[in-house]
């Protein structure tokens, strides 16, 4: 099942258990069994510490297996066989059971071990989705830490009749004992919230009385965490408010053009951003989604649930998020049908007729991503032709199972009251309205910024990105703007990165000319 590199890393990663533990397999007889088997029989070779045994559990879902310390408790289960993005969540499962110490903060560690009653949490998850595996491994941690909590991980693809039945339209999702938890990607901090609403008024006590920030960077991408880096070295006082610390990272799958790394994956790179960030002195508060913005000689900014923050200058990184189609029944289905990541959420459609909204390199790519799961892919262009590079749009013409319509503009998502049934698309040539009878709609028509929030306050363009001046300097004092929130070309990593660094040198450049004053 591993081959030769996977179990010498392991191997190595499997020496730091402290104590014994045990993988209890419960399996059938059938083809996923017997690779979940091997794996199993492979990772108990490559230490003394593991031990695989099989027995029988009626009413299990097979094939599956537990972690656990020797004669332990069963609170880590994983219900198939956990390789692709999963693969790193077992690992650290063996870990954790096995007596290594996480990498956690203590005082997270702390509210966890302190949470009362019994949670019994099951989350749905693909093996191509790069969004599960932090959901997983939180999850995993809390049961490890607390003996009230239990975690089982499924994948989506291997039971679609429990995906069926509780009706999952989109992973990760996540139940607690029983009834709908969660959608999509959160960390250990966000599920905490969840759990313990107090914690919350807690941190937005403690963040309303932090000292004022020479420097304040709202956004945790790739511009926002260039910019903290480039602060912290110049000696400052400096603060990073993130709604989530990796921004459209943490959603990106492969990456192949960021300069000097020739092969890496959205939440990878965003973790060893996250590492970089904190190997300064940089105070992080992630969970803290900016509301509004108030200019001064100290500038405020204010956060959803009443906190707010000050500083002798701000850098705004927000980033953007994937535009919708703002047509009736979206909203209606989001989750249940309707989709923004085929990477995530495109297993869970396997055999099923499926469409991909925009004809760029997103929605083509997708297109073709998807055609080797769902039985049929109708990929919508509003355009007359495809924009997507011309080698996507000849693998995507080659394939027999996808239909490409342009010049055609999605009107209506339709569906039964649960799930989406269809759609219903306008022929820009014709005029006519026609339907398309489908299981899910795949939305790739590109990005939108998120300064909701600075409406009224900083100049922003037409389409809502932020004026900056080659400086990143935005219309207020004290204010700049970095990556894919602002005006400047071309939304790249990379460029997001140099201009997070811009914008914190030229933010530096105007506090050394500030006069001192009292409130600073």
């Amino acid at each position: 099942m591993l081959d030769d590199n996977m179990k010498t890393q392991l191997q190595g990663y499997l020496s730091r258990l402290v104590q014994p533990i045990e993988l209890v397999s419960t399996l059938d007889g059938s083809e996923s069994a017997a690779e979940l088997r091997s794996l199993l029989t492979d990772i108990a070779s490559l230490s003394p510490m593991v031990t695989h045994l099989e027995a029988d559990h009626a009413g299990q879902l097979l094939p599956s297996f537990v972690v656990r310390a020797v004669e332990g408790d069963s609170r880590i289960r994983f219900a198939g066989v956990p390789m692709g993005h999963e693969f790193t969540s077992l690992v650290l499962a063996l870990l954790q059971v096995g007596g290594y110490p996480p990498k956690v903060e203590a005082a997270l560690i702390e509210r966890i071990r302190a949470l009362e009653g019994e949670f019994a949490f099951e989350t749905f998850i693909s093996l191509s989705c790069q969004n599960c595996p932090d959901v997983v491994q939180a999850l995993n941690l809390m049961a490890v830490l607390n003996p009230s909590i239990r975690h089982t991980m499924i994948d989506g693809a291997l039971f679609q009749e429990e995906v069926t039945r509780r009706q999952v339209m989109a992973v990760p999702a996540v139940y607690l004992n029983g009834a709908p938890f969660g959608q999509g990607r959160m960390g250990l901090e966000e599920i905490l919230a969840k759990l313990d609403t107090g914690a919350r008024e807690r941190v937005t006590r403690e963040i309303s009385e932090k000292p004022p920030y020479d420097m304040l960077v709202i956004g945790g991408g790739p511009a926002g965490a260039s910019a903290a880096i480039y602060a912290a070295r110049k000696g400052i006082r400096t603060g990073v408010a993130a709604e989530r610390f990796g921004g459209q990272l943490l959603d990106t799958v492969g990456i192949e053009n960021f300069i000097s790394v020739a092969d890496t994956d959205g939440p990878r790179l965003a973790n060893a951003l996250e590492q970089h960030v904190r190997s300064y002195e940089v105070d992080i508060m992630n969970l803290q989604r900016a509301e509004a913005l108030l200019p001064g000689e100290l500038i405020q900014v204010q956060f959803q649930g009443g906190g707010s923050l000050k500083a002798r200058s701000v850098v705004i990184a927000t980033g953007a998020r994937w535009r919708e189609m703002n047509v009736p029944g979206e909203s209606t289905y989001r989750n249940r049908g309707v989709a923004y990541c085929p990477h995530c959420d495109g297993p869970l459609f396997k055999g099923k007729p499926v469409a991909v909204i925009g004809g760029g390199n997103s929605g083509v790519e997708a297109a073709i991503d998807l055609a080797g799961i769902a039985s049929h892919v109708t990929l919508i262009e509003f355009d007359a032709r495809l924009r997507a590079d011309a080698v996507l749009t000849r693998k995507l013409l080659s394939l027999p199972n996808v239909t490409v319509l342009t010049s055609a503009l999605t009107t209506e998502v339709t569906g039964d009251g649960e799930r989406v049934t269809g759609l219903v698309y306008k022929d820009r040539n014709s005029g006519s309205l026609r339907e398309v009878l489908l299981s899910g709609i795949f939305v790739q028509i590109g990005l939108v910024p998120n300064t909701d929030w600075l409406k009224g306050t900083v100049k922003l363009s037409p389409r809502g990105e932020i004026e900056v001046d080659a400086r990143g300097q935005t219309s207020v004092p004290g204010v700049f703007a970095a990556g894919d929130c602002t005006t400047v070309p071309f939304k790249q990593i990379v460029i997001a990165v140099g201009e997070g660094a811009k914008a914190s040198l030229s933010a530096f450049d105007h506090l050394i000319r500030l006069p001192v004053s009292a409130a600073a």
